[in-house]
């Protein structure tokens, strides 16, 4: 299970930016905490880089229990912080939520996975080859981002800001390009993403955050999450640059569908523990493999990554990055295990992927005896 999970961490996300160093002081509390000290050491080691403000909601998730536990830096010193009411940006999880828009809608009989998307829509698609499954797990053959957003000509700090609907309708009519052949290959889509929710959209004549609500929201009792900042009824958790500076808030717009949630730890844990029960039968088809990535030993679900350590354990993971957080999920559903992270740490810090690391190896300290 080591090696798998290690390669795991590997392939997740990515490192960008400027590396920070820093001394700290290990003030995080075990007394009361439930949490063992080996877990509070790993916390400690993977957030001590960095900087001060930075703040971490974790759930830990052991037959079925959640525990919280909150850190935040504060100077050079790590500490103890309740937090799990607080609001984080959580980035590309919100794709886990799409995915299960999606197979809502497959259970009611209103879209069917090997369709094209054409078929949803009433104007020319530029490629008609690709299929709603393959928006949602990757293998759609379209770029990580469209052609018509000029990332070095918008605002860095809330570069989705200005892709409206009429942007990506003029993408998907006349500049949709394949770069690998439909259903060969896994290549991470944000536009993919963003385009399979603005399909959900069109088709049942409701915004995404109208589907979030009748689909997942209520039935779930997440009453904190949202893809609206007006509608923050909580504190909401400042975002930090690559720099750790306080930065603004993405506004994904047309691609809300794929980063765009604002949620806290409570809500994600009642999200994640809905994964155990087989009876939620629209989870259990997010989570149903449907392609394989033989290089990394690696199957992919409906957004889900699934990685099988031995024969009696499948981890289904996700994580996400913004301008100002990252965040990760991690879940074995058989054992009913789990680690959810959600942080201010900004997707492009050069050590951004310690959030990763942390979430496996928190999963890890849940199997030891």
């Amino acid at each position: 299970m080591k090696n798998q999970l290690s390669l795991l961490i590997g392939i997740l996300l990515f490192n960008y930016g400027i590396g920070q160093s820093n001394s700290s002081i290990n003030d995080l509390e075990v007394s009361g905490a439930q949490i063992s000290e080996k877990q509070a050491d790993i916390i400690f080691e993977k957030t001590k880089i960095f900087p001060d403000n930075t703040q971490l909601s974790i759930g830990i998730i052991k037959n079925g229990k959640i525990l919280y536990y909150g850190v935040k830096r504060s100077g050079d010193t790590l500490q103890k912080v309740d937090n799990y009411h607080d609001i984080f940006e959580i980035g590309s999880l919100t794709k886990l939520f799409t995915s299960t828009l999606l197979a809502n809608f497959v259970l009611e009989d209103k879209i069917k996975l090997k369709d094209p998307i054409q078929k949803y829509f009433n104007f020319q698609v530029a490629n008609d080859q690709v299929t709603v499954l393959q928006l949602a797990n990757h293998t759609s053959g379209l770029p990580k981002l469209p052609s018509n957003l000029n990332l070095a000509a918008v605002d860095q700090s809330n570069p989705y800001k200005d892709y409206d609907e009429q942007k990506l309708i003029k993408y998907l009519t006349s500049e949709l390009e394949i770069i690998t052949t439909p259903g060969t290959k896994y290549e991470y889509s944000n536009i993919g993403a963003g385009i399979l929710g603005y399909l959900l959209e069109v088709q049942s004549h409701l915004t995404y955050e109208e589907l979030l609500q009748k689909y997942i929201l209520s039935k779930y009792n997440m009453h904190n999450t949202t893809t609206n900042n007006d509608k923050i009824n909580l504190k909401l958790v400042y975002g930090l640059d690559l720099n750790g500076k306080k930065t603004s808030n993405w506004n994904l717009n047309s691609l809300v569908a794929a980063g765009g949630i604002l949620s806290n730890i409570e809500d994600l844990s009642k999200f994640a523990v809905a994964q155990f029960s087989d009876t939620n039968e629209e989870l259990h088809l997010t989570r149903r493999p449907t392609f394989e990535q033989q290089e990394y030993k690696m199957e992919t679900g409906l957004a889900w990554k699934i990685i099988k350590p031995d024969a009696n354990i499948n981890i289904y993971a996700h994580n996400g990055g913004t301008g100002g957080y990252s965040s990760m999920i991690t879940l074995d559903t058989r054992n009913k295990k789990g680690v959810i992270i959600l942080s201010n740490v900004s997707a492009f810090h050069n050590d951004a992927r310690n959030i990763d690391q942390l979430c496996i190896q928190l999963l890890k300290t849940l199997y030891t005896k």
